[in-house]
């Protein structure tokens, strides 16, 4: 989004986030980066975190980003409900901190690979500030990594994306596209974050004992899991009458009569054979 990567200039890039709390709408990620010798104009334009503007001021700021691409180019890195409650309740563990780390290393390699000559890289912290940097140091050796409690306050570069995450998620959840019918974004009235009352009247209004929330919601937060385990309908899972638990992992791959698995028993009960042949 910046003009030509500001031909070949050094350049600072900041990361922030927006919507990491609530129980409701996208998670977003944002980066805004400029030449190193804008650094002193950044600050006098007026940036800062961007939760301590008033919505209108925050839409100003974005709007002279996206303006001035000779000077600060940005990116967003949008995390769904739907991605982020089926990445942390998959098998494998996947939290909220491994899914951030991502999308900030997501969103420094789109920097580079759209030619900005990234040197400095300052971050709002996520967990232990120390092991982050040292993740991130370690990817990018060749860059300054720098990341900070509070780095939104610190960093005009962070504020800059800060601003930028945070008007993209009022934007999405302004003009969230419900799959379910009957449902739009302005009977959202609440905050989002699981501890506003007015957010868990929502949620309890709004759940199916079958299908549970709309696809607004995050599933995978404590509030949500607690009120499906107490309103929902339990789900039976079908399994084989015999496991074979201690067997010998070769056998997963020898075809022979001894060694054959058993079909699950929802397919033998119905007669369901697997077709090749047409």
């Amino acid at each position: 989004m910046a003009s030509k990567a500001f031909n070949g200039a050094p350049c600072e890039l900041g990361i922030d986030e927006a919507g990491r709390g609530p129980v409701l709408g996208s998670m977003v990620y944002g980066s805004a980066y400029c030449p190193l010798s804008y650094h002193e104009t950044l600050k006098s334009i007026g940036f800062a975190d961007s939760k301590q503007l008033k919505e209108e001021e925050r839409e100003d700021l974005f709007a002279s980003i996206k303006e001035n691409k000779e000077n600060i180019g940005y990116h967003v890195r949008v995390i769904t409900p739907e991605e982020l409650s089926a990445k942390m309740l998959r098998k494998s563990k996947y939290n909220l901190n491994a899914i951030s780390h991502d999308a900030a290393i997501e969103l420094i390699q789109r920097a580079l690979d759209e030619g900005v000559n990234v040197k400095e890289v300052y971050v709002d912290t996520v967990g232990d500030p120390s092991k982050y940097e040292q993740k991130l140091s370690a990817l990018f050796p060749n860059i300054k990594i720098k990341v900070s409690a509070k780095a939104d306050s610190l960093f005009p570069i962070v504020s800059a994306a800060s601003i930028c995450a945070k008007v993209t998620r009022d934007n999405h959840l302004k003009e969230f596209k419900f799959r379910e019918n009957g449902i739009t974004i302005a009977a959202v009235t609440c905050s989002g974050y699981p501890s506003d009352g007015n957010t868990k009247t929502w949620l309890s209004e709004h759940l199916d004992p079958v299908f549970g929330f709309p696809s607004v919601v995050r599933f995978s937060w404590a509030t949500c899991v607690e009120m499906l385990k107490k309103r929902g309908v339990p789900i039976e899972w079908e399994e084989d009458d015999e496991q074979d638990d201690g067997a010998d992992i070769r056998s997963m791959f020898d075809n022979t009569a001894k060694n054959k698995h058993k079909r699950c028993r929802f397919f033998t009960e119905r007669g369901l054979e697997l077709v090749t042949k047409f």
